[in-house]
């Protein structure tokens, strides 16, 4: 290869690379906390708690109770209080219940082996008040504690319009 053509070639090369690179580093607009579960085993004293702040409130923002699973969760459900706070706000309470498979169609979301993992949506709106966000989720189920949940979280995702 004539000298000055492999210079050429390595020069477009990099600048192909550093191309890709800046077109992969764009920032998510995502945030997620996910609370382990010690032992796996849910007690309903044991809250998952989080929080994050919100700058842009012009935008609309899809909101997923995160569930974390293993095969030996007995049950096709599970039924969720979770707690949210706007900034400068007292804490409001709403039970959820959350469909995590059927024994016709087996568990939904995204498994891999063992683990399961399923996000319901639990609001798609505008968050008006710029601010900290404060979340709590316990499990109001009849056992106590709960066996085979792994983690419990919130998921908060800036919808691209």
């Amino acid at each position: 290869m004539i000298p000055g053509k492999k210079n050429k070639l390595l020069i477009l090369n990099l600048f192909i690379a550093f191309i890709l690179l800046l077109a992969s580093c764009k920032q998510l607009d995502t945030f997620e906390k996910d609370t382990n579960i010690p032992k796996y085993e849910w007690k309903s004293s044991f809250a998952a708690t989080g929080n994050f702040l919100i700058a842009d409130t012009t935008s609309v923002y899809d909101a997923y109770i995160v569930i974390r699973h293993t095969d030996a969760y007995k049950y096709n459900n599970i039924w969720l209080n979770l707690g949210f706070q706007f900034p400068g706000d007292s804490m409001r309470y709403q039970k959820i219940n959350v469909d995590l498979g059927s024994d016709a169609e087996g568990w939904k979301g995204t498994g891999m082996n063992d683990i399961w993992e399923i996000r319901k949506q639990i609001f798609s709106n505008p968050l008006k008040k710029p601010g900290t966000y404060n979340f709590t989720i316990t499990q109001i189920m009849r056992d106590d504690p709960l066996p085979a949940v792994m983690s419990a979280g919130l998921r908060l995702e800036k919808k691209k319009l």
